[in-house]
């Protein structure tokens, strides 16, 4: 089976759920930023990353997206 080069093997439901692990990391990155280093310690999702709902900014630490923020209020309510 040949791979066209735009194919991507990770597979994404539908509709994501995150764990209550990953929603408590996201409304930890929602009160403060964190190194890579910290993030790799604390064994962060990787989903979270996939999904757009974390990302790094211009310092390299690990940050909430406004898709996270989004969630985590959904979540809340």
């Amino acid at each position: 089976m040949l791979l066209n080069a735009n194919y991507n093997a990770t597979y994404h439901a539908p509709h994501f759920e995150p764990t209550v692990d990953e929603l408590a990391t996201l409304k930890h990155l929602e009160m403060e930023n964190i190194s890579v280093t910290s993030a790799l310690k604390e064994h962060m999702s990787g989903r979270l990353y996939e999904h757009g709902l974390i990302a790094k900014n211009a310092s390299g630490q690990v940050t909430i997206t406004d898709t996270g923020r989004h969630l985590v209020r959904r979540q809340n309510n």
